[in-house]
């Protein structure tokens, strides 16, 4: 065990420093179950796990609370496991390592996982507890939250029975969310046409890297680089006056995470190599004094490298930065109904080179289900101007805002009573497995809540530990006020 134990509230903290040690990136979430099993069979809890995975466990009413209605709380086990490229971490077999600065609790160079390790704690804790006042509850575990929603997307019949659920999969303190986005990604793939390496040339690894990145919902409207656009940007740039060849371009790695680090293996002529990198020194102070107060850390690097057998041909190599650079990113439009909230966006998730093809992923969101359809189609109509395989993916539902629901009032009223605020309503760029079970368990009436949590999907993914403490006095007091 670390420090973090030794945080208050005691009893959440010592599951999350358990957590930190267990392997649990989306679709390895075996061992991750296990331990809710072992929490609920120590504690004489009933459970059941459907098909995919996603675990129920039920605990019955303290004395006298019989008969009040079930209440379920909900949080997703996986975590995304991203890390900074000159950190040594296996997230299979190594714990993450958590650090300290100052109300904030971080990892060392990789995601922390508090998104949604903090709201599984919770749960846990509330498990143990035999001293809170509370109705029938259930707790729903699910898993793949992170790779497109697929646990609650794929929930067994009959795993619930209660009609009023609480998310614990907010990013915010002092607000309540009640709606989310939907999304879908799209896979492009596109064909390489190689050829011989040309004579008397040289190899160059260009690595764009130190951007910031983070949660390709949450952190859109923030405007950081997408480094594997931004590199590609200025590669183009400077094919115009010095041409190249391209061996290799790729960037990103998580459709949920917004690329921090991209390279390329560039194949110049001998004696254009310092002309080449001139030029593309220019262009890269450029990118960097435009994103400086986004991207205060952005570094550019070269170095020389063995010449490739094959190399792409120069019309390939021109058609893939021309698509790279086609393809939207970023906020796409803003809402017309919530103020500040982004409507629709897109995120050049990743880009690959596998076998014979470039392969793109691309993950868009929106609140209108007609405004992600036609950035689907858009992305599809580029696609479709190289010649690329395109390949949608089903998405998931977004949760439409119910400002008469009865646990919202409630909620709202014991956020006053318990933090002392009046917390905003909200809705979020981001999904939430809210859209999906609502669709599952028509009815239902939802609400969506949590700690401060910032930048995740990034290796500057931080918890504000002060806002974990209310977080968790504020559900003890709403499973008891709902009692």
């Amino acid at each position: 065990m670390t420090f973090v134990s030794d945080l208050e509230p005691k009893a959440l903290w010592t599951h999350f420093d358990t957590i930190l040690t267990i392997p649990r990136g989306s679709k390895n979430e075996d061992k991750m179950r296990e331990y809710v099993i072992s929490i609920a069979e120590k504690n004489g809890l009933e459970y059941k796990t459907d098909a995919v995975g996603n675990i129920v466990v039920k605990k019955p009413a303290s004395p006298g609370h019989e008969n009040a209605a079930i209440t379920i709380l909900q949080s997703h086990l996986d975590m995304v496991n991203e890390k900074n490229s000159d950190v040594e971490h296996d997230f299979d077999t190594d714990p993450i390592k958590p650090r300290r600065d100052g109300d904030y609790l971080m990892a060392t160079g990789t995601t922390l996982g508090a998104d949604n390790g903090i709201g599984v704690a919770a749960m846990l804790a509330l498990m143990e507890d035999k001293n809170i006042e509370h109705g029938p509850l259930e707790f729903l575990f699910t898993i793949d939250e992170e790779t497109g929603l697929t646990g609650a997307s794929n929930i067994g019949p009959g795993m619930l029975e209660g009609k009023r659920l609480i998310n614990l999969d907010t990013e915010e303190e002092n607000c309540v969310y009640v709606g989310c986005a939907g999304g879908a990604d799209t896979a492009l793939t596109m064909g390489l046409s190689r050829i011989a390496a040309p004579r008397a040339t040289t190899a160059l690894n260009i690595k764009l890297a130190g951007l910031k990145g983070g949660h390709s919902g949450c952190d859109i409207h923030l405007q950081r680089g997408n480094a594997t656009k931004l590199l590609t940007r200025a590669l183009f740039a400077t094919f115009d006056s010095i041409p190249f060849h391209l061996a290799l371009l790729e960037g990103g790695n998580k459709h949920n995470a917004i690329p921090r680090e991209a390279h390329a293996t560039v194949i110049i002529a001998e004696d254009k190599k310092q002309a080449f990198l001139d030029s593309l020194q220019a262009e890269m102070q450029a990118i960097a004094e435009e994103f400086k107060p986004a991207e205060p850390d952005m570094r550019y690097e070269s170095e020389e490298t063995a010449v490739p057998d094959e190399v792409w041909d120069e019309k390939t190599t021109m058609q893939v930065m021309s698509f790279i650079l086609a393809l939207p990113h970023g906020v796409i439009a803003m809402s017309y109904d919530i103020p500040d909230l982004v409507e629709t966006s897109t995120n050049l998730a990743a880009v690959k080179v596998q076998d014979s093809g470039l392969h793109v992923l691309m993950s868009s969101r929106s609140s209108v289900a007609s405004a992600l359809k036609a950035l689907r189609e858009r992305i599809r109509a580029i696609g479709k101007l190289v010649a690329a395989e395109v390949e949608e993916g089903d998405g998931y539902p977004g949760w439409k805002p119910d400002l008469s629901s009865p646990l919202l009032a409630e909620m709202t009223k014991i956020y006053e009573n318990v933090v002392g605020v009046k917390p905003e309503v909200l809705a979020v760029h981001a999904g939430l497995e809210c859209g999906i079970i609502g669709e599952k368990y028509p009815g239902m009436d939802m609400v969506s809540i949590g700690p401060r949590i910032e930048f995740p999907h990034s290796p500057d993914e931080r918890v504000k530990i002060s806002t974990v403490k209310e977080f968790y006095d504020l559900l003890v007091a709403t499973l008891k006020d709902l009692a």
